[in-house]
């Protein structure tokens, strides 16, 4: 079957962003290589990946959530929460497997209050986060007593810093997630239901998607992933802050956004959220290495961010309906 004009512009307005980050990547290396001999040594190289690493599967949640039209600016602290439980089973000398699920059991499950109070309690998406915002950072307060969680265990440690085969374990568990996520939305029907929604939701509802359930379970997934990231969080820094994760939300939506993934739904990129992650890992590590404040790397976040946005309004993409059928899964 011919792919339809809508379709096809689709493909190639998302393919056209993916080559736009990718050539910014190369424009990116090139200035910081020139600014500074250390950008490209391996050892800085490393640094980066390491400090994408978080960012790229809470991104990848955030695609989904993205995609169904929804948002969530709550999902550092997400992560923050994931990261406490992973840090408090470490201390009371859990098994290392038990340690590594505490971190997606703890984040799916808030995944699905943030899921619950969105679609059920049909409270605004943003409306709801921002209030869970405030609801999970008095959390971390509270459970770390104003104090913070340091000299853990190095089990995890030694876990997270394997290499089979000589390729890093994180980078392992990243290119699965993104493969899974991958072949999700392209070769199921719960894929396309997740564009569906978010290009119109009543008329997926008219088409027999389950809109609600649709809905919660990005939700799920996107909490899913940040318990994920917590365990690579642990494993890597051996501490909780009372401020771990606190500015994860506002990049990842950065990320996933200037990746191509619409802010209104409907319209999903990986590609483009891992490049918009290496982007904005890059740039923040040539800041550092030239002294630029932090606080202009975040207004540089930021900016790309109002530019991204500014895109969005110039794209436009439409969901093959009749590939829906009624009564649907």
């Amino acid at each position: 079957m011919a792919a339809s004009p809508a379709s096809l512009r689709l493909v190639r307005a998302a393919g056209g962003r993916e080559l736009t980050l990718l050539a910014g990547c190369l424009l990116t290396v090139l200035v910081f290589s020139l600014a500074s001999p250390y950008f490209l040594l391996a050892a800085n190289l490393a640094t980066i990946m390491r400090n994408s690493v978080e960012l790229l599967i809470i991104g990848l949640g955030m695609t989904f959530v993205l995609a169904i039209g929804g948002i969530d600016v709550s999902v550092g602290l997400v992560m923050g929460l994931g990261a406490i439980g992973v840090g408090q089973a470490l201390l009371a000398g859990l098994p290392l497997w038990l340690v590594v699920l505490i971190g997606p059991l703890c984040g799916t499950l808030i995944g699905a209050i943030t899921g619950s109070v969105i679609v059920f309690g049909r409270i605004p998406a943003i409306v709801a986060t921002i209030g869970l915002l405030g609801i999970y950072r008095t959390a971390i307060y509270a459970l770390l007593g104003g104090s913070w969680l340091s000299g853990l265990p190095t089990g995890l440690t030694t876990l997270v810093r394997m290499t089979p085969a000589g390729v890093p374990l994180p980078v392992i568990v990243i290119l699965l997630l993104y493969l899974l996520a991958y072949l999700l939305l392209r070769w199921t029907p719960f894929g396309l239901h997740i564009l569906a929604v978010g290009q119109d939701e009543a008329r997926a509802r008219l088409a027999g998607v389950a809109v609600r359930r649709v809905r919660f379970l990005a939700y799920l997934a996107s909490g899913c992933l940040c318990g994920i990231a917590a365990v690579s969080y642990v494993g890597t820094y051996r501490n909780v802050e009372m401020t771990t994760g606190a500015s994860m939300s506002l990049d990842a939506i950065a990320a996933v956004v200037l990746g191509g993934t619409s802010i209104l739904g409907g319209r999903a990129s990986l590609l483009g959220t891992l490049l918009g992650v290496v982007l904005l890992r890059m740039l923040v590590n040539g800041f550092t290495l030239i002294g630029v404040p932090s606080l202009w790397q975040s207004v540089v976040t930021g900016v790309l961010l109002l530019a991204a946005l500014i895109a969005e309004n110039l794209v436009s993409g439409q969901i093959p309906w009749h590939r829906l059928r009624r009564g649907a899964a």
